[in-house]
């Protein structure tokens, strides 16, 4: 790696880090790395842990799949699930080391952050290997941290410090969705109107990111108790800290999805009351005026025998007559509260 992954870069195609196993690490190339199963004793390297490599490939690049066909030693099965098309979190363990699949939410420009980026993962006992299909932030925070002189010092302390820089990395996120939800409640206790398509969008988004954290959670829970000879404790505990932390934001996520709910009921009872108070109010209207349109009707026959029809007061005592009435209507409505 000829270059240093700085703030808002991407991933180069091709990553390698040799890890001496004490926190320090060199970059490497593809053609230096060591055979497969090679493993240096710990005493050798004074009381750090076994050195191992980090290799994080991207998946459209020629020499990832050359390298992983020819020189990675991995076997069919390893190797399609590294390039498959669509993955979800999981962990199985395959001999001596285990497929890791997670996801993160994604960063980059212009992107939806539900639009969650997977990391797939080889991890044995003296390898990491990565494929990517997209750049992840919570790999290039890593990568800089590397960087700065502060690596991982084994493979399993590798997989729970990207954990937990994934779940960093979407915390931020949900709280934004809490914050929108916020704003709505703010608009419902002011009673001003609230968009129904912006509440079902913060339903959607997390929905869709609890399609993947929830299988992420159960992938790193199944880590953390994996019968796994280089899987220490100091790495279960990190890898169970990660699970945790990612629990937390799979409730927060339920959490949000339970607020909108709620939200969307606040919704409908207003817009219920709403209508109930304009039905109550054009029911009285409509009470008010329905005998004083049936005495006018009635003042309206075109026949003989109307009273006072001939009379000049009649026409003025007549209006005020309804007028009475219609105050009379109501005062009677407003005292039943129907006004």
């Amino acid at each position: 790696m000829a270059a240093s992954i700085t703030d808002g870069a991407t991933l180069p195609p091709v990553l390698c880090f040799a890890l001496d196993g004490r926190g320090a690490a060199a970059p490497a190339t593809l053609d230096a790395l060591s055979p497969p199963g090679h493993d240096a004793k710990p005493e050798a390297r004074g009381k750090g842990r076994p050195p191992f490599i980090w290799v994080h490939l991207q998946r459209e690049d020629p020499r990832t799949r050359a390298w992983l066909e020819a020189e990675s030693g991995l076997d069919s099965f390893l190797q399609s699930a590294l390039l498959a098309d669509d993955t979800r979190p999981r962990c199985t363990v395959h001999g001596e080391g285990a497929i890791i699949i997670l996801r993160g939410v994604n960063l980059m420009e212009g992107a939806d952050p539900e639009d969650m980026v997977s990391v797939r993962l080889w991890v044995d006992r003296s390898r990491v290997i990565g494929v990517w299909v997209r750049p992840l932030s919570a790999v290039e925070d890593l990568v800089s941290s590397i960087e700065r002189g502060i690596a991982p010092v084994s493979p399993g302390e590798l997989v729970g410090k990207l954990a937990q820089r994934l779940a960093d990395r979407m915390e931020p996120h949900v709280a934004e969705l809490h914050e929108e939800l916020d704003a709505f409640e703010d608009e419902l206790l002011e009673d001003e109107p609230v968009k129904r398509g912006a509440l079902a969008k913060v339903r959607r988004r997390a929905i869709r990111l609890r399609r993947y954290i929830g299988p992420q959670r159960d992938a790193l829970t199944t880590l953390s108790i994996e019968d796994l000879s280089w899987l220490i404790d100091r790495d279960r505990s990190r890898v169970r800290e990660a699970a945790d932390k990612t629990t937390r934001i799979l409730e927060e996520l339920e959490a949000v999805r339970e607020r909108a709910a709620l939200i969307q009921d606040q919704i409908v009872e207003a817009r219920g009351a709403r209508m109930d108070r304009y039905m109550v109010l054009l029911s009285a209207l409509a009470a008010i005026f329905l005998p004083l349109t049936l005495f006018t009707g009635l003042l309206g026959i075109n026949v003989e025998g109307i009273p006072f029809a001939e009379r000049e007061w009649a026409f003025a005592a007549v209006t005020g007559l309804i007028i009475v009435a219609a105050v009379i209507l109501t005062f009677v409505f407003r005292k039943m509260k129907l006004l």
